[in-house]
């Protein structure tokens, strides 16, 4: 039996989940934020997932009306889990979510969580609110699940419906009903995990992982640049064995990686244990964009173009390649700390929106054609429209100079690597 959906939360992870269960039944689409929510029922979906003839046919009812959710009997809540400046774990977002969720909710219903969490929140954090705000009593009168979000955005091919689907649940009743309600609408199948706070660490440590291995890469990035040799060949040597672990150096931001390995860190430190290689990899990961910026202060000097006042051209702004998504982009740490030397910045991104780009990170982004000659040329973004320019628009950018730094190696196997001396990727 299907049940009636609502999903709490229609971002990069919520709204996938809306859309996939839309096809099965009315889905009641809430969020706080009334323009995302005017957007879509306008037909424009500014996470560049689905087109407007796309937007058309979904069966979603968007409201900010917290009472519409009382129609459903199976929540799922898809909020953000931030760090804070301290880099601690902000559960704001979801406590706030529960509150509101636990105010509708009825004896029956099932609560799912896909927000990424420390092993244990769910039962000890939320649970709680869910209980005080309904008056009801988790595991009795309604069920708690929880099933972690794999959504990568801007991602074709890695969707929803291709990824296996990680469930867990308060008891077997309820893993059950998870299990169904998911088959439904992934059709790489669903994993029952064991518990909840398996699942729940399941997915932490996937992103801490990955955080851990492009760390490797990243600090194998700056002692090759020492000794002269370039990274990407030699990692492209070591892939010939079949056991190579395929990563590359770059910056790491977003919402996932950048972020998740603190969530299980915070909740290690809290048992009295100090988690010597995810803090290391994290630290490491956040000095890349030092280490950039160093390297094109470097190369001015070189080249002898004075610093104080310099113009160098940023190409990319979000945090990965093709994708609009701004959140905890590492792009404006090379910003910032050019700044700070004095060096003026002129950014382009084909993919973000301007105005939020600007409200977020007070960086100005212009167009192609706005773009000004500048000392030095930073690819931080390996946006797919970048492979397409061509050596006069390159030229123009990198100036009398030839600097360009090309983080992901965007242009290293054209004829633009070789034909500026000063072309270096990461």
């Amino acid at each position: 039996m299907m049940r009636k959906v609502s999903v709490i939360g229609l971002g990069y992870v919520g709204f996938p989940v809306a859309v996939a269960f839309s096809r099965f039944g009315q889905v009641i689409g809430f969020d706080i934020n009334e323009t995302r929510l005017k957007e879509l029922r306008a037909g424009f979906d500014s996470t560049k997932e689905l087109t407007s003839k796309e937007l058309e046919s979904l069966n979603i009812k968007y409201t900010s009306d917290v009472n519409e959710i009382s129609e459903a009997n199976f929540h799922i809540i898809a909020v953000p889990t931030p760090v804070n400046k301290a880099k601690q774990p902000d559960l704001s977002p979801l406590i706030s979510a529960s509150n509101l969720v636990g105010g509708v909710l009825k004896a029956g219903d099932i609560v799912v969580y896909e927000s990424t969490v420390y092993p244990g929140a769910t039962e000890e954090d939320c649970i709680p609110v869910l209980e005080k705000a309904s008056g009801l009593k988790a595991g009795h009168d309604f069920k708690v699940g929880y099933s972690p979000e794999r959504i990568n955005p801007g991602d074709k091919k890695h969707t929803l419906e291709s990824i296996v689907k990680v469930v867990s649940a308060q008891d077997r009743d309820s893993l059950k009903v998870l299990s169904e309600m998911y088959s439904k609408v992934v059709s790489a199948g669903v994993y029952e995990a064991s518990s909840i706070k398996v699942a729940e660490a399941a997915k932490v440590i996937e992103n801490s992982q990955r955080d851990i291995n492009i760390a490797f890469v990243n600090e194998l990035a700056i002692i090759f640049e020492k000794m002269g040799i370039n990274t990407l060949d030699v990692l492209e040597a070591a892939g010939t064995k079949w056991n190579f672990l395929n990563f590359r150096p770059g910056l790491v931001g977003g919402h996932c990686i950048g972020v998740d390995p603190y969530y299980l860190t915070h909740k290690a430190e809290q048992l009295g244990l100090h988690p010597e290689i995810i803090l290391s990899g994290r630290r490491i990961n956040d000095s890349v964009g030092k280490f950039v910026a160093e390297k094109v202060v470097k190369q001015l000097i070189h080249a002898g173009v004075p610093i104080k006042n310099s113009l160098v051209t940023i190409l990319g702004l979000t945090f990965k390649e093709d994708c609009p998504d701004l959140r905890n982009t590492r792009v404006v740490d090379i910003i910032d700390e050019l700044r700070d030397y004095g060096v003026k910045i002129q950014v382009h991104d084909p993919e973000c929106y301007v105005d939020e780009a600007f409200r977020l990170y007070k960086t100005p982004v212009v167009s192609k054609e706005q773009l000004s000659e500048s000392n030095a040329l930073i690819v931080a973004v390996a946006h797919s429209e970048y492979t397409k320019w061509q050596r006069l628009d390159i030229e123009k950018l990198a100036g009398n100079s030839g600097i360009i730094l090309d983080l992901k190696g965007v242009w290293r196997n054209s004829t633009i690597s070789t034909s500026f001396e000063n072309y270096w990727n990461l």
